[in-house]
């Protein structure tokens, strides 16, 4: 594994603090590795006889694995070269090409370590989804609710891992009836490629909790949601023309080039072809 420090960045920081948050520790998990991060692997450190420093290098991540086993198990749930290939075939792309949209597109693994699919719960997408059931996101708003429900976009909230579904939890328990559930479930985006959950009808999905079932299955399935979610947006021509810039556009929105994706599709497309 790589070795991790004070201010790394990557899948791996993420990985490791799905680990130390299912451990107990008040870690944000992102792809950062900050002081609460430092902290937690520091008192971790102190607690298992390991040299105290910060540092996650391999003995540190192997005491790691040794008491977490499980998150071994969620390996029949990853996408394998094969899919890939069907993805490509199925959508006339060239495999360097797929490679390079689930590398750079992709927020690394689509599971928890506890085995559940990754999500990220929009509070302000919770409270347009509830007025757009004719409920009034007002009559909910409160100081206890406000980390679930508030009008505009903030990050504030956010608490990253198995610390959103706790979220979620928390919004569907606002209110016990079936629209506030089915609201809650589509201001979450799922998966690899966290689609939200309101696009569900719209990329043919029978409802927003059959989308979520099929999200908690495999990363095949958010493959698949993600090829439908190209094909409905038109993007797909983008990517047989190798058209990255307006691929990224259509993909993540104008902010697309402040984080430089189309760059990194192309990078990452001549390295794979």
């Amino acid at each position: 594994m790589k070795t991790l420090k004070y201010r790394s960045r990557g899948p791996e920081v993420r990985f490791l603090e799905e680990i130390l948050s299912d451990m107990g520790y008040q870690v944000y998990v992102s792809n950062y590795f900050g002081m609460d991060t430092h902290n937690a692997v520091w008192d971790y450190q102190q607690k298992n006889n390991l040299v105290v420093d910060g540092i996650v290098g391999l003995k540190t991540w192997s005491k790691l694995l040794d008491q977490n086993r499980e998150v071994f198990q969620q390996n029949s749930k990853l996408l394998s070269e094969q899919d890939l290939v069907a993805f490509g075939q199925e959508y006339g792309l060239e495999l360097a090409t797929v490679k390079a949209v689930n590398e750079v597109e992709s927020s690394g693994k689509g599971f928890l370590t506890d085995g559940r699919a990754k999500i990220l719960f929009e509070g302000h997408v919770f409270w347009r989804q509830l007025k757009k059931r004719g409920l009034d996101p007002n009559e909910y708003y409160n100081q206890q609710t406000s980390n679930v429900l508030y009008p505009e976009w903030t990050r504030t909230h956010y608490k990253g891992g198995s610390a959103e579904y706790d979220r979620l939890q928390k919004a569907i328990d606002i209110d016990h009836r079936p629209e506030v559930e089915e609201a809650a479930y589509s201001s979450a985006s799922w998966g690899s490629f966290q689609i939200m959950g309101y696009h569900a009808e719209h990329l043919g999905y029978p409802s927003v909790k059959d989308f979520v079932q099929k999200m908690q299955q495999h990363e095949r399935e958010h493959l698949k949601a993600f090829g439908k979610f190209l094909e409905a947006n038109n993007l797909i021509r983008y990517l047989k023309h190798k058209d990255w810039a307006k691929f990224a556009r259509g993909y993540n929105g104008p902010a697309y080039a402040q984080n430089h994706y189309d760059v990194k599709l192309q990078r990452a497309y001549e390295r794979y072809s």
